[in-house]
């Protein structure tokens, strides 16, 4: 079996990754891919509260197909797999929500590339959810369901899926504000740590994730203002709650973006002024020693007529000459500067 989940990529031969039967009162029960299509069958009543969760691997090329063999699924929601665009968010289509959620890679390293694409399509009795990448977020509510935590329904499953989300986003904000708070650290007590390249690069993350992800709360409160039929009042309350903390965390990233932003402008004023620093020293150096160069070819000539060359002290008054030189220019120089 193991080998068997290896060479599908985390899947079975179907594509799906893992599935959930919910029953009311019940924490999710897990159903083999194989037994789907008799659930589905004998599945008549309408109004039954119990519903299915499922969960794809779209690096499997059996997992379309078979989607599109097994399940009455939208036209919609095979579309949004093949669009280029991958902005966040969620529409109501023939009776099912079809949802666009960016999320971050399971192993997210601070990278501009570390994130990817989960697709949901959902109405009264399933849920489904597939990406082509390991995501964070729904890595998490993996686990609240095998801890047999109790979901009402399909959109109490998005619900807590978009909270897990925000607890993700809100991880990364911190530990990027820890980042910043030590190169803060290091500029107010003048440390040489300082590299502008990391907080560019911690930058164009964060910008990255605003980017992607931004579009999401509008898009819910969009729907919540004419929610589908089957989501209850509880589930509406509970997403627009979940949207309002997802829009707070948006707001801390904008935020960090912005100290980021401000700090580089700092450290490059400080660097700035580090570098003119080091230009106004050569000058002055050169300065300095454009004297002694001129005396020296000068009196390196061999030609006739120089002077003091047969005078006893003449090597002692030229240097007294090139040492008042010099105080005058360094009297100059400084008084410049000052």
């Amino acid at each position: 079996m193991a080998t068997n989940l290896v060479g599908n990529y985390g899947s079975d031969q179907t594509g799906m990754i893992c599935g959930y039967l919910f029953l009311p009162g019940l924490p999710g029960k897990q159903i083999e891919s194989g037994q789907i299509k008799q659930y589905l069958a004998n599945a008549s009543n309408e109004m039954s509260e119990e519903y299915l969760w499922l969960h794809f691997n779209l690096s499997n090329s059996a997992t379309e197909k078979w989607l599109k063999s097994n399940l009455a699924l939208s036209e919609q929601f095979f579309e949004t797999l093949h669009e280029g665009s991958q902005s966040t968010r969620i529409e109501y289509a023939d009776r099912s929500l079809i949802g666009v959620v960016n999320d971050v890679l399971f192993d997210f390293a601070f990278n501009a590339s570390d994130t990817s694409t989960l697709w949901m399509s959902a109405d009264r009795h399933l849920l489904i959810t597939a990406r082509i990448k390991p995501l964070r977020s729904i890595d998490k509510l993996r686990d609240h369901v095998r801890a047999g935590i109790l979901f009402r329904s399909p959109a109490d499953l998005m619900v807590n899926l978009l909270r897990d989300q925000a607890d993700v986003l809100m991880q990364i904000v911190r530990e990027a504000a820890i980042k910043v708070d030590k190169e803060e650290d290091n500029l107010l007590t003048n440390r040489p740590k300082i590299k502008l390249g990391d907080l560019g690069a911690l930058r164009r993350v964060l910008v990255r994730l605003c980017r992607l992800l931004a579009p999401e709360p509008a898009a819910l409160f969009r729907l919540l203002n004419r929610p589908p039929e089957w989501v209850s009042h509880r589930d509406i309350q509970d997403l627009r709650q979940s949207t309002e903390e997802f829009s707070a965390v948006l707001s801390d990233i904008a935020a960090l973006v912005e100290r980021i932003k401000l700090l580089q402008e700092e450290i490059a004023a400080k660097v700035n002024e580090q570098t003119n620093r080091s230009i106004y020293i050569l000058t002055v150096v050169t300065v300095l020693a454009l004297p002694v160069n001129i005396i020296a070819g000068l009196m390196g000539m061999n030609v006739g007529g120089i002077p003091l060359a047969q005078h006893p002290h003449g090597f002692w008054i030229i240097v007294s000459i090139i040492v008042l030189i010099l105080i005058l220019a360094a009297a100059w120089a400084f008084r410049k500067k000052d």
